[in-house]
């Protein structure tokens, strides 16, 4: 019987031999054996037998839930889901979220939702001064009750012009815009409810072994666009009607999104960066249209980033099978690859030397499949994938829903066979 070898080990040796394992993994070297990734995320529900909506209701019972996962499933590294505050969401009541308890079943995890927040006509508007335009315009969209930000002047007016305290006094008092301040500041309080919660959860992860990685974000501009912004369908509708004002656009985003980007090292010096590429997907965009649209500004985001120190960690979400050479024109051993239904062996043959891969254990074979199939999927895995080093063990997408026999197979064995010899 397989007894895992973290067991017992304390958390700062832990933490030294995970951060050696995947930083030899990520910078193409061979570690000691193949590291192991795992969106975590709302699994622990199901394990523990408790609410996604406790994550956001329930904190104490969320605590538990972690914990008792994270004493049987140890993974190098996972992306934790920390106590929420749903009744600040609840005073916000965001058009582009519902989570569990709140428009989604309690059972089920949080969903996004696109919604269109910027206009055909406002792309000029916005790179006028796109902070202004959060403000004013994308807050107010965003959620009724923080339409009273709309009423507010432009911030450059009320505090340089004559007067400015007295022009500042005069505008928070404004009924709409007072009526939102209010808003804001009941969210705030429930925030600071939550936040000694927040500190006991990540003691708890760093007792485990895990050491604290600070969350640092950059969208590819495509994406920042037709996610956040324009909306899939204004964005396809723009390459046809205003293609150049398009290009304008994410070139703007670039730009912006290279200078405010936060360079956050953690304890170990390292900056790592997580991107998610879905809109540059076969099934998104043509090679013409990645070609013109999308390739451009996501390579100059990752050249810059990683010229400032940063290591970007892609979630290239879809396939990307047609796209996959593109990868080596972006900087050797400066980045990782995670892929999620792309082919992950005819990755391995085309980036082997040149970056690190991640995944892609479907997640459906840890959801149905039997216990056998999904250690003969991570064999091969760890035999081509694994070969030489430069490898990361993950499953390709949420682990919410899965079987927590097949996740425990999914590590165990690779704990056991992905030893280097």
């Amino acid at each position: 019987m397989f007894k895992d070898p973290d067991i017992g080990k304390p958390a700062k040796q832990l933490k030294k031999e995970r951060h050696n394992r995947i930083h030899a993994a990520m910078t193409l070297q061979i570690p000691d054996r193949v590291p192991i990734s795992c969106p975590i995320g709302s699994f622990p529900a199901k394990y523990a037998g408790i609410l996604c909506s406790d994550a956001y209701y329930n904190h104490d019972a969320w605590y538990d839930a972690y914990e008792k996962t994270l004493q049987e499933f140890r993974p190098d590294t996972f992306g934790a889901t920390p106590p929420q505050s749903g009744k600040a969401l609840e005073l916000i009541d965001p058009k582009n979220m519902r989570w569990p308890g709140h428009g989604v079943d309690p059972h089920q995890a949080f969903q996004a939702i696109e919604i269109d927040s910027l206009k055909a006509d406002e792309y000029q508007l916005y790179m006028h001064d796109s902070n202004d335009y959060m403000l004013r315009q994308y807050l107010p969209r965003l959620s009724d009750n923080l339409k009273g930000l709309s009423k507010i002047p432009p911030l450059y007016e009320i505090l340089h012009g004559p007067g400015s305290a007295q022009g500042l006094a005069m505008v928070i008092t404004e009924p709409e815009v007072a009526k939102t301040l209010k808003v804001l500041q009941n969210v705030g309080r429930e925030l600071r409810k939550i936040r000694p919660k927040q500190v006991k959860f990540q003691k708890m992860l760093e007792r485990y072994g895990y050491f604290p990685t600070p969350m640092v974000g950059a969208m590819p501009p495509y994406d920042t666009l037709s996610h956040q912004l324009r909306g899939m369908s204004g964005t396809m509708f723009d390459i046809f009607r205003q293609p150049d004002k398009l290009i304008e656009m994410t070139e703007f985003i670039l730009k912006e999104t290279l200078e405010k980007t936060p360079m956050i090292p953690d304890e170990n010096g390292e900056i790592r960066i997580f991107m998610t590429n879905t809109r540059g997907s076969d099934e998104f965009l043509s090679k013409k249209h990645f070609d013109t649209y999308y390739w451009p500004t996501f390579k100059k985001l990752v050249d810059g980033l990683c010229a400032k120190g940063g290591t970007p960690n892609i979630f290239f979400e879809g396939c990307f099978n047609s796209r996959i050479e593109y990868l080596l024109d972006l900087p050797k051993g400066k980045f990782v690859a995670r892929f999620d239904t792309s082919d992950i062996f005819r990755a391995k043959e085309i980036l082997e030397g040149h970056c690190c891969i991640e995944g892609n254990i479907p997640s459906s074979l840890l959801q149905v499949g039997s216990t056998e199939d999904v250690i003969a999927y991570c064999k091969k895995l760890i035999d081509v994938c694994g070969k030489d080093g430069g490898y990361i063990l993950s499953p390709r997408s949420s682990v919410d829903e899965v079987n927590p026999v097949n996740l425990k197979a999914m590590i165990d064995f690779t704990k056991e066979y992905g030893v280097y010899r």
